[in-house]
């Protein structure tokens, strides 16, 4: 009966760590201010923020830049 204080107190303090981040590359692209703060921040301190953060800032900024880009549609051969 011991364990259980012990496992409740075990749970509630892993509960209030640190929540995942509500960043996504869409809010992020949507969210210019935001999005130039994390560049920052990313470029100062990659580990501090975290890998998943961090690509998901180079993956907004690359849709800002290029959009949803342009399919490749090559011209077809001429025939002979």
């Amino acid at each position: 009966m011991k364990t259980f204080p012990a496992l409740m107190l075990t749970i509630a303090l892993t509960a209030c760590g640190q929540s995942s981040p509500t960043d996504t590359v869409e809010s992020l692209a949507a969210n210019p201010e935001r999005l130039k703060e994390l560049r920052t921040q990313c470029k100062a301190d990659r580990t501090k923020l975290g890998d998943a953060l961090c690509n998901a800032v180079a993956e907004a900024t690359r849709k800002r830049f290029m959009g949803n880009g342009t399919p490749y549609t090559p011209e077809s051969a001429p025939k002979n």
